[in-house]
């Protein structure tokens, strides 16, 4: 055993060798056995490497835990999310307000993260992350999900943003001629729709069928498609608007950031600033009736609509709208349809399509 303050090992026992084979037999057993179970006694204090390292293990097992802790508790909090939400598209809104509110849109903060990336990992595992480089980044957290501070501040999408994917407050025409020049030749066949449904405005009677409840105190729609379905009466009530529709190559018709309509601003209404849920769409808004006094404003940028012209908005930038017409100017009438960002890749767009399908 360890004697006191000696630094030697001194072995207790009779006499004779105990390391040499065949010096010992079983007579000796007993004596041995007792000699093995004695205590060993250790310096006190130990050496300064033992002390160190000892406290370094205990220092990476504290870390080891908490990290555990935080990951189960991080999958609790998505987990109870997604059942209280019952899918991405149920959960509250963060619209953007330039044009027709979506309340199926997917919302902002973190209650979403956990559930998005996991759809989007589901989706990687039944097909393949190819093509999807911005996605991925964006599955794997840190600012592509809950958002992520653009140029200045002034890009701040509520849900999802992409990396990398070229932004302005407007987008050329051109990026999405197409669909662009099929809207404008369009015109004339939305606007006697608008004539169809239209109604005084006046907010003294019930909404007419189809009319949602107002945004804001004189802030008016009519949805064809919200959050990615389409409403059947209302379509069937505007059959030139959805024949247009039906020929865009990159509406957004297949998942909740999609949503497609009338939007009526009477004189002296005004929506302030807000992001949309996220940069990989550009809304498209087709002039109908634009009076005096009507500006749109995004991420510091003044613009205006023309009758008969479309006008592509990046509406994660912030954004606000205003009337600031007279009572006898009459409503600012848009159609405002939600397109693919042009930069956003095929297959960056069936995964989305997949992670934000609408509820069945």
């Amino acid at each position: 055993m360890w004697k006191g303050g000696n630094q030697e090992a001194v072995i207790e026992g009779s006499g004779g060798e105990t390391g040499g084979p065949g010096s010992w037999g079983l007579q000796d057993a007993a004596c041995h056995l007792a000699r093995a179970s004695l205590p060993i006694k250790f310096p006190w204090p130990l050496p300064l490497g033992s002390s160190a390292l000892t406290v370094l293990l205990g220092a990476l097992t504290s870390l080891f835990l908490w990290y555990c802790y935080r990951l189960g508790s991080q999958d609790m909090q998505a987990l109870g999310a997604g059942s209280r939400a019952g899918g991405v598209s149920g959960i509250p809104d963060v619209c953007s307000q330039t044009g027709p509110r979506c309340p199926g849109d997917p919302g902002e903060g973190p209650r979403a993260e956990g559930l998005v990336s996991r759809r989007l990992r589901a989706y990687a595992r039944r097909y393949s992350w190819a093509g999807m480089g911005r996605v991925r980044r964006a599955a794997q957290g840190g600012s592509g999900l809950t958002g992520g501070a653009g140029v200045m501040g002034i890009q701040r999408p509520g849900l999802l943003f992409l990396p990398d994917l070229p932004s302005s407050p407007f987008v050329p025409r051109d990026a999405q001629r197409h669909d662009v020049e099929l809207l404008q030749s369009s015109f004339p066949a939305i606007l006697r729709d608008f004539g169809a449904v239209s109604w005084d405005f006046s907010g003294t009677t019930p909404l007419p069928r189809g009319w949602s409840p107002p945004l804001a105190p004189g802030c008016y729609q009519l949805l064809l498609y919200q959050a990615g379905r389409c409403q059947p009466s209302n379509c069937r009530r505007c059959p030139g608007a959805y024949r247009a529709l039906r020929g865009l190559r990159s509406f957004m018709s297949a998942n909740t950031f999609g949503n497609a309509g009338f939007s009526v601003l009477l004189p002296g209404a005004r929506l302030e600033g807000r992001c949309g849920p996220t940069n990989a769409r550009v809304r498209c808004h087709l002039g109908l009736k634009i009076p005096p006094g009507c500006e749109l404003v995004v991420g510091g940028e003044p613009q205006c609509w023309a009758e008969g012209h479309c006008l592509l908005v990046d509406d994660s930038f912030l954004h606000t709208v205003a009337h600031n017409g007279s009572p006898e100017d009459g409503p600012r009438v848009v159609f405002i349809v939600d397109l693919w960002h042009p930069n956003v890749a095929g297959a960056e767009r069936q995964a989305l399509d997949f992670v934000f399908a609408p509820d069945p």
